[in-house]
Order: structure tokens, then C-alpha cells, then sequence
């Protein structure tokens, strides 16, 4: 039966926020920045437009189901110029990341929600460090998988063809780079970069330990003791003027995206002709919209995932399974390719 159809002209979504907007909740504080559309501002969209992306979102709900046909991907695929590839933890479960997410997810007793957040470090950054050491740690001793290594090897193939794939990542272990991606957006930051809490200087960071006192440090074990490391010896700015206390260079609850990475990341979303989400759960805001956004604009995508989301039916395919055992198919050379 059909569902009641949806009217895009009081709801739309800001890629700056987290949060759906409506007309009476007033204007984005960034619409400037970001182009949000509201009711009564001067930015709302053309009744086209809107009557464009109503007709979308309305003939999804029609008993619409994403395709799992591949041939009919290769077909995209193989005339695609720009291409974003979306990832989130599930890429990189090939490679035995842990997640701290869900049944299970912790280090020591603690969620990665109560220690990957400002307020954590300013009360106990002995901790935190001691988090993110052992994760770092683990990162050194995990490589590339199969999934990574097909998206960086169609990046170098297609470049030579004079034709983009860009990856747009909201993992911080490195792995893409590692497999040799090139074109690299990270939402979210990196584990081995680090960020000065006293001049803002912002450094890669590779050490192994990344200071002496955090040396075997980290232990998982919910009954390892906290090392409480006093401030002064955990890792500090490599400036000789500063050596103020340095922070992973990350993302946490509570803070927002880096804006030049989000403009970054706006351009290639406007300017893809074809788009893959791969092993994220969508439900990560604001990247859980983004490739929404481009479906909404006609533009394919493919979802690649142990299962689906709630952005599933959004999307023109959805091809269920590992990341590492369908990727490398899924971008293999086309007949087309020289």
C-alpha cells in the first residue's frame, strides 16, 4: 500500500549538523556556510527541485528495493568518471580493527563514547592516552585487506585513464593510505597524528610507543590498574617554544568536523557520477546522509555491507557480505578499460 508521501519543502537535512531541520526551528546558524535550505529563508530551493527530490524519496517507498544484479553495476562502473568511495568500520573488519561498538565493545569497562570525548581528556588525559596507545599499538600490527586493496588499486587504474575515485573515510586506522589510496578524505581524523592543546600544532606521529612513560601501557583487561602517568610525561608538542600537551588529532563526541575537510568532502559528493558505501552502518551522522544526498540527485549508489542499514533503500544496489570477498569483483578491470 502506499505510504503517505513525503514533502521535502519542511525537512531537509544540513550536512554541517547532525539533526533534521524544520521550517519552525528558525535558520542554520551555518546556512551561510553550508547552503541549508529552510522555509523561510531566501536559500529555499526551486518548486523543481523540490518536486525532483519528493518524487525520489517518494518512489522509494513504492515496495522500491535496491538491485544486487553486478553486471548492472559493472555497467555504471564502467562509464564512471568521478567516483566516491564512502567507508566506515566495516571495511576494515577484514583486518581485525576492533570497533568498541556494541555488545561487548569495551576497553578495560569503558565505552569508547565515555574516553574518546573532551571532557575525558581535561579530567584524566593519563586515561585517555593510555585508550588510544593500546589502540595505535594495535593498528601497528594490522594491515591492509583485500577491500582496501581493490580501492587503491582502482584509484591507480583509473587515474591513468583520466578518471577520479576518491575515498571518504570515517575510519582513523590509516589502512586506506597503507594499501596505497591516495585521494583520501578522513572524517573523523587519524590515530597517528596528534594535535598540541597549547599551540595547535598538528604533527604525524608514528612512534612506537608515541612516549616512554606509555610504554606497555594500555592493557584491555578490565582489571588492568590506570596507569595515571603524570601530565608531564605523557606526549608532548615537538615545538621547543611550546611543549604543551598534545591530543590524538581525532574527532570526538561532541565536536564537529573539520570544516575544510567538509567542503572538501561537499565538492566531491556534488561532483560524483557514481557513488559506493562500503561497510558503513549509516547511522553516523552527518556522513549517514551523504550518500543519501546523492541518490537524491539521481546520481547511482552502492551499498557494500555484512547487512543492511537504514539507509538501504535509499540506494539502486545493496550487495550483502564481506567487504574484502565482494570489493575486489565489484572494481575488477572492465572489458572497456585499455
Amino acid at each position: 500500500m502506499r505510504q503517505t508521501p513525503i514533502n521535502l519543502s519542511w525537512a531537509v537535512f544540513c550536512r554541517y549538523s547532525t539533526t533534521w531541520t524544520c521550517r519552525n526551528s528558525g535558520p542554520c546558524a551555518k546556512s551561510s556556510a553550508c547552503g541549508t535550505f529552510h522555509r523561510e529563508s531566501s536559500l529555499l530551493p526551486s518548486s523543481g527541485l523540490l518536486a525532483a527530490v519528493n518524487k525520489f524519496l517518494n518512489m522509494s517507498q513504492e515496495n522500491r528495493r535496491p538491485s544486487s544484479d553486478m553486471a548492472k553495476f559493472r555497467e555504471y562502473f564502467s562509464k564512471a568518471k568521478h567516483i566516491v568511495v564512502l567507508t566506515g568500520a566495516g571495511v576494515s573488519a577484514g583486518s581485525g580493527v576492533p570497533t568498541f561498538r556494541g555488545a561487548g565493545g569495551l576497553w578495560r569497562k569503558w565505552k569508547a563514547q565515555e574516553l574518546a570525548t573532551p571532557e575525558a581528556f581535561a579530567s584524566n588525559p593519563s586515561l585517555v592516552w593510555e585508550f588510544y596507545h593500546y589502540r595505535r599499538e594495535v593498528m601497528l600490527s594490522k594491515y591492509p585487506n583485500p577491500a582496501h586493496v581493490a580501492i587503491a588499486e582502482c584509484e591507480k587504474r583509473l587515474k591513468s585513464q583520466g578518471r577520479r575515485v576518491v575515498v571518504i573515510t570515517q575510519n582513523i586506522d590509516e589502512l586506506h593510505k597503507r594499501a596505497g589510496s591516495e585521494n583520501i578524505l578522513e572524517l573523523h581524523g587519524n590515530l597517528f597524528t596528534t594535535r598540541c592543546t597549547k599551540c595547535g600544532d598538528i604533527n604525524i606521529n608514528r612512534d612506537s610507543p608515541i612516549c616512554p612513560a606509555l610504554a606497555g601501557k594500555g592493557e584491555p583487561n578490565p582489571e588492568a590498574k590506570d596507569a595515571k602517568i603524570p601530565v608531564d610525561k605523557l606526549p608532548r608538542c615537538r615545538k621547543d617554544d611550546c611543549k604543551g600537551l598534545v591530543r590524538p588529532h581525532v574527532v570526538w563526541f561532541g565536536e564537529g568536523l573539520d570544516k575544510e575537510v567538509l567542503r572538501q568532502t561537499s565538492e566531491e559528493l556534488d561532483n560524483c557520477d557514481l557513488c559506493l558505501v562500503v561497510g558503513t552502518s549509516s547511522v553516523v551522522y552527518p556522513a549517514a546522509m551523504f550518500a543519501p544526498e546523492v541518490a537524491w540527485r539521481g546520481v547511482p549508489v552502492a551499498e557494500f555491507n555484512i547487512e543492511e542499514t537504514p539507509a538501504t533503500d535509499s540506494f539502486g544496489f545493496m550487495f550483502q557480505g564481506p567487504a574484502g570477498e565482494i570489493l575486489p569483483a565489484a572494481l575488477a578491470r572492465t572489458d572497456n578499460e585499455p
